[in-house]
Parts: structure tokens; C-alpha cells; sequence
């Protein structure tokens, strides 16, 4: 049976995909403009010797100054933004021909995201003017905001004003509003999904379907609150923005090691391969994948900043440790007594919901 969509859901349809539009357009082209234009507005730019070979800890501000642990530390935010493909692998469920098409979005999205966040961190290394006066605390951005005091440095130096600068961050500001939105969205997603299955507490309130938008409004604006909730201490905390970075992303990424591992240790005979299947390099590439989601999980557990203080503290592993305690309780004393996994909402044999 065929269900034409009415107007309202054409409506809805349309606002969603001028939003990804928007989102989509504001990163792309506005990264390729500070890609671009960076490096051509300073005065001066580094050599590629500098860029590709020098090695700088600046211990006087994080107060780490060992090598190795500075290389760990390094990795933690490109960790973080190739994560992106989440998003892809939510979108699966409502995406014709998932077995192909998703994977096939998770690879383009961590290649796309490889390629423009390497280009970006070369604009931004090849514009320092001043490397000492980066991590100033008597410079415009206290020491505490490199890369936007790379760009200011850039303006300044060439127009003697700080207003490209002003227009360029407020591109870089302009992005992460709508990888808010998408984070929102993915998160109202999965919150939707769960109390579908009746696998959170007032399930009935978060699945319920506006009847105009057709979208789960109650799931987005719980989303919503959360978020908001959490960000208002970043206003006066930032220790709070490294503990919530690190709990999102141990959150999720740990989230896959679990059918990776999984996969890793099934046998073969079980498990029937779809048309995305990794032939005889499955086990070393599950192998990898799960050790180095072990490595990310681990590194985001670690303090940045040195001498570890109240302020300087990553809650992370404190604030995990009390969440899956309290996870745990719940499931030990009440949620094993109800929750029996995915609900089926569809019906095979008829081939409609």
C-alpha cells in the first residue's frame, strides 16, 4: 500500500531539507573561505619546515611537557570530529537501501572531514605571525583561544582592524550553531528510537509524533533542555567543557566497541554478510578499530592541563563511573524486569507499520 504525503508533511520535508542545506552550505563553503583567504590575508606565513617538523609542548600554559603525552593529548580532537559519521549510521534506518548506501555515507563522511579538517589546521599553522605571543595571557584572547587569536594576528597585521577577524569567527561560531542542530537532531533520534522501544523512563511522552510536523517534538525539545542544561556552567567553568567533550565522546565511540568486539569474536557461521563485507580483512580491521577505540576512550580520561587542580581536573571519569553505576542500579532493580529489547513496529507479513 502507497500513503501519498499530505501537505504539511511536504512542508515539513522542505524546512528539513532547507536546514541540512544551510547546515551543509554554512560548513562547506564557509571553511573553504578561511581555508582559503587565511593564509592569503597574512602578512607573513610560515615555512613548511615549521609547519610539518617543529615540535612545541608550551609547557608555560598547559604545563605538560612531555612528548609523548603531548602527542596523545593531540589526537583528542580530531578524534572527536571524525566521529561525525554518528550521524550517517543514525540515518540508516530511514535511508532506502541502508546496507549499502550507509556504509558508503560513513566512509565519504570521515574522508570528507579528514581532508577539510587537515586543510584547515594547515591554514591555521601556516598563519601564526607571532608563535610566543600565541599563548600570551596578556594577548586579546588571554592564551586560552589559539586559533582565534591566529586569525585575529592575521587581520591585525594586515588592515590594522579586527573586523575580518570578527567576520571569520563568526563563520567558525555560525558552524558549530548547526552542528548543534544535527547533534540535537541525531540525539532526538536515538532518544525517539529508545522510548519507541520502551527503553527509557516515560517512553510514551518522547515517541509521541507532533500530529501537524510529524516529528517527535517532545524527544527534540528534551534534547534541547539537556544541552542547555549542561552548557550553562561552560559560561563560568571551562574544566565543564573538557569533562562533557570527553563523556560524549567515550559515550559514543565505546558504544561501537561493543559489536565490534562482537564481530571480532562470533564465529563465522553465525553471522550472514551483506553486500558491504570485508572478505579475510575483517579480523585484522575489527582488531584495529576495537584497540583504538580503547586508546580514545582511554586518552579522554586524561587530564590537559597541569598541575592537576579543581580547575584544571578532567570530571570525566568521575562523572562516567557515577553514570554507569547508577545505569547499572537502574537495570539491576527494575529496567531486566521490563525492557526486552526492540519492539517490532513493522509488519513483515502485510509490509506496512
Amino acid at each position: 500500500m502507497q500513503f501519498a504525503p499530505s501537505s504539511e508533511e511536504i512542508k515539513a520535508i522542505l524546512l528539513s531539507s532547507i536546514g541540512l542545506l544551510a547546515h551543509e552550505n554554512m560548513q562547506v563553503i564557509g571553511g573553504v573561505a578561511v581555508i582559503v583567504i587565511l593564509p592569503l590575508v597574512a602578512q607573513q606565513t610560515q615555512s613548511a619546515s615549521f609547519v610539518f617538523t617543529h615540535f612545541e609542548t608550551s609547557p608555560e600554559a598547559t604545563g605538560i611537557s612531555s612528548k609523548p603525552y603531548a602527542v596523545i593529548l593531540s589526537v583528542l580532537l580530531s578524534n572527536y570530529c571524525l566521529y561525525g559519521y554518528d550521524t550517517a549510521a543514525h540515518l540508516t534506518e530511514e535511508t532506502k537501501g541502508a546496507d549499502r548506501t550507509g556504509p558508503a555515507a560513513i566512509l565519504s563522511s570521515i574522508g570528507i572531514i579528514s581532508v577539510f579538517g587537515w586543510a584547515y589546521y594547515l591554514a591555521l599553522t601556516f598563519s601564526i605571525q607571532d608563535f610566543n605571543y600565541l599563548y600570551d595571557v596578556n594577548n586579546e584572547t588571554a592564551g586560552a583561544l589559539v586559533p582565534a587569536q591566529i586569525i585575529y594576528d592575521a587581520f591585525q597585521g594586515r588592515y590594522h582592524n579586527s573586523t575580518g577577524a570578527v567576520v571569520f569567527l563568526c563563520i567558525i561560531w555560525g558552524s558549530f550553531f548547526f552542528c548543534g542542530l544535527s547533534v540535537t537532531t541525531s540525539a532526538a533520534r536515538v532518544v525517539y528510537a529508545l522510548s519507541r522501544d520502551n527503553g527509557i523512563p516515560f517512553s510514551p511522552i518522547w515517541r509521541r509524533i507532533h500530529p501537524k510536523y510529524k516529528v517527535p517534538t517532545n524527544a527534540v525539545w528534551l534534547c534541547a533542555a539537556i544541552s542547555i542544561i549542561l552548557g550553562l556552567p561552560i559560561l563560568k567553568l571551562d574544566v565543564v567543557f573538557t569533562a562533557i567533550i570527553s563523556i560524549n565522546t567515550i559515550g559514543w565511540v565505546g558504544g561501537y566497541a561493543v559489536p565490534i568486539f562482537a564481530r571480532l569474536v562470533m564465529d563465522e557461521k553465525n553471522f550472514k554478510p551483506g553486500p558491504f563485507y570485508l572478505g579475510r580483512a575483517r579480523r585484522p580491521i575489527y582488531l584495529v578499530a576495537f584497540l583504538w577505540i580503547c586508546y580514545t576512550c582511554s586518552a579522554f580520561l586524561l587530564p590537559t592541563l597541569y598541575p592537576i587542580q579543581w580547575k584544571t581536573f578532567n570530571y570525566a571519569p568521575i562523572a562516567i563511573g557515577i553514570f554507569l553505576t547508577l545505569i547499572m542500579l537502574w537495570w539491576a532493580f527494575d529496567a531486566r524486569k521490563w525492557f526486552k529489547g526492540p519492539v517490532r513496529n513493522i509488519d513483515l507479513q502485510n509490509g506496512h507499520s
